[in-house]
Formats: structure tokens, C-alpha cells, sequence
């Protein structure tokens, strides 16, 4: 590839920065866009009734005709789980290995997409190829099978993405880390290391996963009734695991919740989890067989109201309750945010007779990202001239910056850079560039990005204070009053409690509209506006409550 001088490569992150998930990052020369990953994150309790936040990728819609592919790193949510709604709008091959495009076939079967979109499976160790780009897919370890790092050759240097990993010498499936490959780029001079900075505040290394299975088969040898394991879907590694210590001592297994459901599947499939037939039962069995001779494997290990182990907790789950001698593992760590959830989860638990194991009493769970001493030997492996970290909030992607200056990079070298600040790169040099459109884009429902701030903010006033509704009928020749008014509140007051003030409330209404006659005012949108100030502000007088006034003029 020959060198333009007039040209730099651009690293523009679309999401991922400053925050935990919608990884997505744009590399640009040229005439050439490939876009590394496409996640979409989950909403905090801020974002009232939204399924799911997915990257804005009007940069990429903007520059279409740019895009290649998208490559991926690995199949966990936060990496793959806005394609269905990105490729409805920017259909584009994509790159991945075979689990990750297994689960993203999945995904794009369910939203009915998948004959009319283009994906390619890669081998680890093999490449891809754009008149500007070549990108190798190097093996790392992650808590899901076939993760990837990425080295990406462009006209002015390789740049290195981590994806998101850890060191692990004794993997379960075998498959350990390339840590050969990583040196040998180093040695070749590697431009940009992007690196993952989830892990970055915690010293040491991170526990092999097989440590996890030893603990797991023994706290299966003191169990007297059935085990349920609840653990992510995706983490296959720690559900063969869990099939592990089951055969072991000859117990059934059944997997209770959609998604556990389907990408057990698919992986079994594909031959990355391995469960003999004959012990693989439906939920529907699971009562044909001794307690004792019984594991189910499922879903809720955040605490999420409406996931299994939840709904098996408060005695809503169709097919399974909790049975005095049950053992319940919460094999997961807490997300941010979800510490509440998983409380009131194993207090519930507690209360219906069940022997509940977390992490914070007994070691069931080991984090799929690099602490500190596997970031230090992935830096000093590869040997960056700059570095960006990327995969973490602020605090994360800070600390890391400073690891790297700890191993004696030039603090000049380092770019802590937020979502939508591109970073320009050349041989010899890079510099923060231009600011691009980018930002959350909210799902709800089948709705795509029609809940917005103003949605959000009212979603969140009805919570507060509830909404309250006036409805009077008006004669359009004489412009008098017909029926009303009449209010009726949800989430305010309880009416049958508080009869005087809606009397109250009805009179100000009153007083207001008869001003309005008083004056001739027949514009509804005034009358409609004079009703709320004035009822607004008795309202806060008598409750010092601002509920959401719904004025409903009806002319006949």
C-alpha cells in the first residue's frame, strides 16, 4: 500500500467511551470506513420504559458510501446487540468468527433480516482485505468463546484493538491467549494500542476461569436437592462449567429462560458446549427425576424483574418454584446499577427456603477482563507509540492512561478521549481532530429513536407526580359552558380521599374559564394554557406536588 501524505488515518469512536457498552468505533483513510464492533448498552433508571440504547450512526449514514464492513471481536451484547437495527439502515458485509456470527444470525433472524444481510465468517489468524485496510483477527481470551483482538494495517501504521480480554494460561476450552502474536507486532512497531480499561482499577491478575469450575464441582458434592445456576447466557465457558460438575454427579440439566435457551443452543450446534443428549431435559421433565439428580441452568443473574430466576424467586415462573433444599448460585457479578436488583433477588430466595451462593460469600465467578498486570504485559508486549484506551467510563479510561505513563509512555502519547472525538493519525504524530455527530439513539419498543428528552423528562414527571386531566364541553355559538369541568388524576391523589381538593380544583377551573368568557378569549390554545398556570399553581399551594395538566376542550 503505497503512503498518501495528504491522507491520515482517523480512529472515531461512535460509542464505548465514558461509558460501559455501545462499543463502536470508525477507523477512516481515505476513500475507506471499516467500523470495528457495533453494541448497544442497557438503560439506567433514569431512561423511563426504554428497551434498549443502540450508537447514532449518522457519521456512518453521512459517509455511506465510505463503509466496508463492520468487524467484529467477540458476540456479548455490548459488541453486536444494535446490528438488527444499524444494517436496517446501513446494510454492509460483516466480519466475524463463527460463534459471533452464529449469535448474530440469531439476532437478525428474530427481527427477519438475515437473508438480506452479508456476513462473513473469518478464521482466528486469518485476515481481511480493503484497498486500504488489512485486518488480522488474533486469538484472545474473553468470558465467551472465539473473542478476537484485532491488528489493523493502514497506510500510516498498525493499530491494535484489544476487544475486550484477559489472560488466561488455562482456558477451558484450551484455546489460550496468541501472546507470541502480540510480541511479534510489538517488535514491528505498533502506531495505536487501543486497550480495554474495564478492570484497570483492580490489581493483580484476573482468576483463570478453570478455578471457578473446581469450585463449582465442589460446592455440587454438597448439594441435597436440585442446583440452580444462574449465570449470563453468553458466558459459555461458565455454563459448560456448570454441565460439568452436573455429569459429574449424574445430574440432568435443563436451561430456563430465552436467551440461556437459545445460544446454549447455538453453541452446542456449533460445538462450542458440549451436553450429552441424554442428559439434557426440558423444564416440562424436570419433575420425573429426583431433586437430587437435577440442575437448571438459567437466566436472572442481575436480578432482572422479568428473567427467570426472578420470576422463579417471587412464584411466578409457570413450570418452576422454589423447593425447601434447593441450592441457588448466582454465578455473575453485579453490573453497576443492578446491586439492588440481586439483593432483593437472594432475599427472596432466603425467604422460600433455598441455600443461596454469590461471590461475595464463595468464589463462583471470575471477571472476563484484564487486571492490571495483564494490561502492563499487553503494553509492554506490543509497544505502542500512542495509546487510547477505550471500554470504560471515565475513571477507567483515566487510570489507564496513567498505567501506561507508569510504564514510562509519554503522557503526550496518551489520548483520553470522549464519544465522537476522532483522533488523527500519522507516522510520526497524532492529534485530537474533529468532534462528530454521535450520541445514544433510545429503543422502546418497535419505536427507533422516537423517545427522545422531552419524552424521557415527561416519562419521568408522570412518575413523579402523576397526571391530572380537565375536560369541559363549550358551545361554539354561544361560547358558553356545556358540561364540566370535570377532573380526572392518575398517579396524583386518590379521589375518593381527597373529594375537597378536586372541588377546589373544579372551582379554580371555573373561575378561569369564565375570565376567559369574561374577555372574549376564544383561542383554545390560550384558554388550554391559562387553565394550567392557574390550576398549576394551586395545585403546588395546597400539595407542593406539580402534576402534568391535561386541559381537553371539546366545542359543539
Amino acid at each position: 500500500m503505497i503512503t498518501k501524505n495528504k491522507n491520515k488515518v482517523k480512529v472515531i469512536p461512535l460509542g464505548g467511551l465514558g461509558e460501559i457498552g455501545k462499543n463502536i468505533t470508525a477507523i477512516e483513510y481515505d476513500n475507506e470506513i471499516i467500523v470495528i464492533d457495533c453494541g448497544l448498552a442497557f438503560p439506567d433508571a433514569e431512561m423511563y420504559g426504554v428497551d434498549l440504547v443502540i450508537p447514532d450512526i449518522t457519521y456512518l449514514l453521512n459517509n455511506s458510501e465510505k463503509v466496508k464492513g463492520f468487524v467484529l471481536t467477540h458476540g456479548h451484547e455490548d459488541h453486536i446487540g444494535a446490528l438488527p437495527y444499524v444494517l436496517n439502515r446501513l446494510n454492509i458485509p460483516v466480519y466475524g468468527t463463527r460463534l459471533t456470527l452464529g449469535l448474530v444470525k440469531s439476532k437478525l433472524e428474530e427481527h427477519n433480516m438475515l437473508s438480506d444481510c452479508t456476513l462473513h465468517e473469518v478464521k482466528i489468524g486469518e485476515e481481511i482485505k480493503t484497498e486500504n485496510f488489512r485486518v488480522e483477527f488474533i486469538r484472545t481470551c474473553h468470558s465467551i468463546a472465539d473473542a478476537c483482538a484485532l491488528a489493523i494495517y493502514t497506510p500510516e501504521g498498525v493499530i491494535v484493538h484489544t476487544g475486550d480480554f484477559k489472560i488466561d494460561y488455562t482456558p477451558i476450552d484450551g484455546e489460550v491467549v496468541n501472546i507470541q502474536r502480540f510480541a511479534k507486532l510489538g517488535s514491528q512497531r505498533v502506531l495505536l494500542l487501543m486497550a480495554d480499561s474495564t478492570n484497570v482499577e483492580r490489581p493483580g491478575y484476573t482468576v483463570s476461569e478453570t478455578v471457578i469450575g473446581e469450585n463449582l464441582t465442589n460446592i455440587f458434592g454438597n448439594a441435597k436437592g436440585r442446583v440452580i445456576v444462574a449465570s449470563f447466557a453468553s458466558n459459555i465457558h461458565r455454563i459448560q462449567q456448570i454441565i460439568n460438575s452436573s455429569l459429574y454427579y449424574g445430574r440432568k440439566v435443563a436451561f430456563s429462560g430465552r436467551s440461556m435457551e437459545k445460544i446454549s443452543s447455538i453453541a452446542m450446534e456449533l460445538g462450542y458446549m458440549h451436553l450429552p443428549k441424554e442428559h439434557l431435559i426440558t423444564v416440562d421433565d424436570i419433575n420425573k427425576y429426583p431433586c437430587d439428580k437435577i440442575t437448571i441452568i438459567t437466566t436472572g443473574s442481575q436480578g432482572e424483574p422479568m428473567a427467570a430466576l426472578s420470576r422463579i424467586a417471587s412464584s411466578t415462573h409457570k413450570k418452576i418454584s422454589i423447593q425447601n433444599g434447593d441450592l441457588v448460585i448466582i454465578s455473575a457479578s453485579p453490573i453497576p446499577g443492578n446491586e439492588k436488583f440481586i439483593s432483593k433477588l437472594i432475599d427472596e430466595l432466603f425467604k422460600k427456603g433455598a441455600e443461596v451462593i454469590y461471590d461475595a460469600i464463595e468464589e463462583v465467578h471470575v471477571s472476563g477482563h484484564a487486571c492490571q498486570e495483564e494490561l502492563k504485559l499487553m503494553h509492554t508486549l506490543l509497544k505502542p507509540k500512542f495509546f487510547m484506551p477505550v471500554h470504560g467510563e471515565y475513571r477507567h479510561l483515566r487510570q489507564h492512561g496513567l498505567l501506561a505513563e507508569s510504564l514510562g509512555m509519554d503522557s503526550k502519547n496518551i489520548f483520553v478521549l470522549e464519544t465522537g472525538q476522532s483522533l488523527e493519525l500519522s507516522r510520526n504524530r497524532a492529534r485530537k481532530s474533529a468532534i462528530v455527530h454521535s450520541g445514544a439513539v433510545m429503543v422502546d419498543g418497535i419505536g427507533i429513536g422516537d423517545v427522545g428528552s422531552i419524552v424521557i423528562r415527561d416519562r419521568k414527571h408522570l412518575s413523579q407526580d402523576g397526571v391530572l386531566t380537565v375536560v369541559v364541553t363549550i358551545d361554539k355559538q354561544s361560547f358558553s359552558i356545556l358540561s364540566g369541568p370535570d377532573i380526572i388524576t392518575r398517579g396524583f391523589i386518590y379521589m375518593r380521599e381527597s373529594g375537597d381538593l378536586i372541588r377546589e380544583a373544579t372551582e379554580v377551573v371555573k373561575l378561569e374559564l369564565d375570565k376567559c368568557m369574561e374577555r372574549k378569549v376564544k383561542d383554545w390554545f390560550t384558554i388550554k394554557s391559562n387553565i394550567k398556570d392557574s390550576l398549576g399553581q394551586f395545585l403546588y399551594n395546597k400539595t407542593r406536588r406539580k402534576p402534568i395538566i391535561l386541559p381537553i376542550i371539546m366545542e359543539i
